[in-house]
Order: structure tokens, then C-alpha cells, then sequence
């Protein structure tokens, strides 16, 4: 063990994003594999590929604690597309129905920029990738996975099911198996449909799973789903954007909601999350605000996920202007031109704070990120504070904001 890692108390491999830079040239990779990284302007891994990727090449089970935008997704994909690549099967060997390689994923949103991004790196390779996910038309996804050979199938669980239910698809031919974003299943209710998952494929697959947060039922569903695991904890250095003016209105909370209305009727509050930390919550605020002519929509863990998808389209076509949600949605919401973030309650984890903000500010544009703190949780400011590493701009709201 070097000075940059950390024996936990769990055996888990604990590391920095400070271990030496690792070359893509240094990991032996196919030709065409490295062509096409070379092409997309990489050189060097990520400290969460440089520390992955010499363990998953060599087939070796992963579990990987990595925040979103670390590169995870490159990744377990050029692990699974160097394994396609380097161990061709004849095509009158292949048959249609059964892909190579799985990768699940929790949202339509994500699944489809995995795709993105393996085709991408398959730009070089004679490999068919095709994702199913719902919203889609089953007919044709059916009509594809039926006559052709799929190499790569990225899926998310409740449509994974329907193809699996309807003999649509088989997987007990998949040589690795990825599990993203195993968090966000949870949170999303998706566990059992996973487990139904992982029963179809072959216990001598190659299984990685991928996490932004690791809670001790995720760890132990994720140890039983593995076999050896080597497991990497890549330490959270996550920062707010220098881009985002942080600003925490202390307020008494029988004053909030009308704050939080003078607020959105503000110049430049034109695309504003409001993160509240209970569904009820979600619920009651998103109604308010509709009767004040305020146009909002609500996603919490509550609403199934077809409905959550829907909802955020629209958000990101600019239908609404207010989007209320839970904390479900704090990861992985990738919306452009959001102007204001505002935390109604402040989470208890300081992480969960970096994450919302996060979802403004984004690509070098600059946001606002409002914050109230009331009697009820202002006791959390000082272990914020300490967590960003910096002082937060308390303000105390003009009467013309609450009255």
C-alpha cells in the first residue's frame, strides 16, 4: 500500500485521484480500439480508469466507487469493447437474441448516452451495440433483437425485463455484465427487476458494478453478484463549480414558501431546480406554486420512472419553468441553461448539497444556487462549510422577499 491509500475498516480500497497518470498506450490495447481513443483527443486515463482498467482487462470482477463525470463510462466500455474486439466469434457462429456483453443502467437518459459513447469508441470495430430502453417502440426494438447478432446491449431494467419475459432476448451467453449507477437503482426501486437480471446470465461472467455512493446494502448485494471483486473507493473530491454564486437565505419556516415564490418571479430565474428532502414536500410545494402561476413539475421516487423521464424532457424543452424534486434526481440530471438551483431544505450530507448545485453552472455558464436555512436545519451549516472548504454568503431576505 502507497501513501495514497487507505486501509478502511471494511477492506475496501480506499485511494486518492492523486496515483500516477496511467497512458492509454500502456494498457496493450486493439488497434482499432486505440485509434479511435486517440481520435477523441485522450492521451491519459482518469484516476478512475488509470486505477480500473489494469484489473478489468484482465477480466478480473470490479467494484468501483466513482462520482459522475470521473470517465467511468469509458471505463468498463473499453473493457468490454477490448474483450469483443481481441476474442472474435465467427458470425455463423453468433446468433441473434444473445448479446456479449450487458450493461444496465437506471434512466432512459443515461442509457442512451452510454450508447453514444460506445459507438464512439467503436467507431473503428465491426460491432453491433444497441440499447433498449422504455419510451421506445418495442415492435422495432423486438424486430432488431430477433435478427441480429448484438454485441453490446445497454438496457434499463423494466424494459430489459419485457424482452427478457417475451423471449425477446437471452443472456445466458453474456461475458460481462455492468451494473451503472447501482445507487440510483436502489433509490429508484429497481433492485428486485436487477436481481431477476443478474439470475439470467451465467455465473461465469465478468460482472463490474459502477457507484457514485456505496451504502452497506448496495456493498453487500454488490459482493454477492461478484467473485473476487477487487474494489476501488475512489475518495470524493467533488467541488461545487467556481461558476455558481452560492448564497443561503436565513429565513423562518413559515416564510419560505413565499420567499421562494418572490424569488422565482425574479429577472434570470427563467429554468430553477427547487430540491426539496421529502416526497410530501415535493408534492405540497409543486401545487403551491402552480396556484401562484408559477409553472412546475414535480419528480420524486414516487412517480414511476416512464413518468419521471417525460417530465424531465419537457423540463429540458422549457415547458415548465420550475422542476421540484427530490434527491433522486440530484445525480444525473444533465439539462442545459438551468439558471438557479434552490435547496428549499438543506440535505443532511454535504455531498448531496455539491450534487444539487452541480446541476447549474454547467459547461462554463455561470448559475445561482440558493440555499434556505430556517431554524430547523441552519445547524448544518458549519459542517457544510467545512466539507467545501470555504464560507457560505449568509443573507438575511429584504422584508419585500417574505412579507
Amino acid at each position: 500500500m502507497n501513501e495514497n491509500e487507505v486501509a478502511s475498516d471494511t477492506g475496501v480500497q480506499e485511494t486518492t485521484n492523486e496515483q500516477p497518470r496511467v497512458s492509454f498506450s500502456s494498457l496493450n490495447l486493439h488497434p482499432s480500439l486505440s485509434q479511435a481513443i486517440s481520435k477523441l483527443n485522450f492521451s491519459h486515463c482518469t484516476p478512475i480508469q488509470g486505477q480500473t482498467l489494469p484489473h478489468t482487462l484482465k477480466a478480473e470482477d470490479l467494484i468501483g466507487q466513482a462520482q459522475t463525470g470521473t470517465g467511468k463510462t469509458a471505463a468498463f466500455l473499453i473493457t468490454i469493447l477490448q474483450r469483443i474486439v481481441a476474442n472474435p466469434i465467427p458470425e455463423e457462429e453468433r446468433y441473434a437474441s444473445e448479446p456479449r456483453a450487458l450493461v444496465v443502467a437506471p434512466t432512459r437518459e443515461l442509457a442512451l448516452q452510454i450508447e453514444k459513447d460506445a459507438k464512439q469508441l467503436a467507431r473503428n470495430m465491426k460491432v453491433n451495440i444497441m440499447s433498449v430502453i422504455g419510451g421506445t417502440q418495442l415492435d422495432r426494438q423486438r424486430r432488431q433483437l430477433r435478427d441480429e447478432a448484438i454485441d453490446l446491449l445497454i438496457a434499463t431494467p423494466g424494459r430489459l425485463l419485457d424482452h427478457l419475459s417475451s423471449r425477446d432476448i437471452y443472456l445466458d451467453l453474456v461475458e460481462v455484465l455492468v451494473l451503472d449507477e447501482a445507487d440510483r437503482m436502489l433509490d429508484m426501486g429497481f433492485i428486485p427487476d436487477v436481481k431477476r437480471i443478474v439470475r439470467a446470465t451465467p455465473r461465469t461472467r465478468q460482472t463490474l458494478l459502477f457507484s457514485a455512493t456505496f451504502s452497506e446494502d448496495i456493498l453487500n448485494l454488490a459482493r454477492r453478484w461478484t467473485e473476487d471483486a477487487v474494489e476501488i473507493m475512489l475518495v470524493s473530491e467533488v467541488k461545487p463549480a467556481e461558476t455558481v454564486d452560492q448564497r443561503v437565505y436565513m429565513v423562518e419556516s413559515s416564510r419560505k414558501q413565499k420567499l421562494l415564490v418572490n424569488l422565482l418571479k425574479q429577472e434570470g430565474a427563467e429554468k430553477v431546480i427547487v430540491f426539496c428532502n421529502r416526497r410530501d414536500e415535493t408534492r405540497r410545494l409543486c401545487e403551491n406554486l402552480n396556484k401562484q402561476n408559477i409553472s412546475s413539475e414535480m419528480i420524486s421516487g414516487e412517480l414511476q420512472q416512464q413518468k419521471r423521464l417525460r417530465t424531465l424532457e419537457k423540463f429540458r424543452k422549457g415547458d415548465f419553468k420550475v422542476l421540484v424534486a427530490t434527491d433522486v434526481a440530484g445525480r444525473g440530471i444533465h439539462i442545459d441553461g438551468v439558471t438557479h438551483v434552490i435547496n428549499y431544505n438543506l440535505p443532511d450530507d454535504p455531498e448531496d448539497y455539491v450534487h444539487r448545485i452541480g446541476r447549474t453552472g454547467r459547461a462554463g455558464a455561470s448559475g445561482i444556487s440558493i440555499s434556505f436555512a430556517c431554524e430547523d436545519d441552519s445547524f448544518l451549516i458549519p459542517d457544510l462549510e467545512g466539507y467545501l472548504g470555504q464560507s457560505l454568503k449568509l443573507i438575511h431576505p429584504d422584508d419585500s422577499l417574505v412579507n
